[in-house]
């Protein structure tokens, strides 16, 4: 099949990557949750070979996933795992890290407690959780483009939207992650990093 292809993916890889590396060095294992494509995992586990990179998404993007790990050919890089946050999350391992990209303004606002609690669940006592995205601050948008984006992403589907950062932060903590760094990105989107 022809691989699926994301711009954004190819255009935010490499400063995510740069910001992510300083707090993977200790670890071995990471979930990645919503792998898309494919792209981000495939840049990933390239440049972190210490890591072992576990994609999850939705069983129906698992065939281009599949196509990008295949064409790849990375040791470290393992083949999706069906994680739909409307069930229970089918690992029964903790990860060091859990990394998630553009997943919270497109799912619900409970699949987005859903998400935060499971990667609690699957977290080891120390693990990072890294979330890439736009949000909103002090219920504002940042940018002219984030405001038009979220009208697009609430007139196909009224559920979704851009979240809030306070309340994201609010739910981390619920959980046991404090919110330890927020990255500013390009295109306006954030990097917000937790530990717990």
């Amino acid at each position: 099949m022809t691989k699926p292809y994301s711009q954004a993916c190819e255009n935010n890889k490499a400063p995510i990557l740069n910001k992510i590396r300083t707090y993977l060095t200790d670890k071995e294992k990471v979930l990645e949750i919503g792998s898309g494509t494919g792209q981000h995992a495939v840049h990933f586990a390239k440049h972190l070979p210490n890591i072992i990179w576990q994609t999850a998404d939705q069983a129906m993007h698992h065939e281009g996933i599949n196509a990008w790990l295949d064409e790849a050919k990375l040791s470290n890089l393992i083949a999706p795992i069906t994680l739909d946050l409307n069930h229970d999350w089918p690992v029964t391992e903790k990860y060091d890290a859990i990394y998630t990209a553009n997943t919270l303004h497109i799912v619900s606002e409970p699949l987005v407690e859903k998400l935060i609690i499971g990667a609690a669940k699957h977290s080891q006592s120390h693990s990072h959780l890294f979330i890439y995205g736009p949000f909103n601050y002090n219920g504002q948008f940042t940018s002219e483009s984030n405001q038009g984006f979220d009208a697009m992403l609430r007139a196909r589907d009224p559920q979704s939207g851009i979240r809030d950062q306070e309340w994201v932060v609010s739910l981390a903590k619920k959980q046991g992650f404090e919110l330890v760094q927020d990255h500013e990105m390009p295109a306006n989107n954030r990097l917000l990093v937790f530990k717990r």
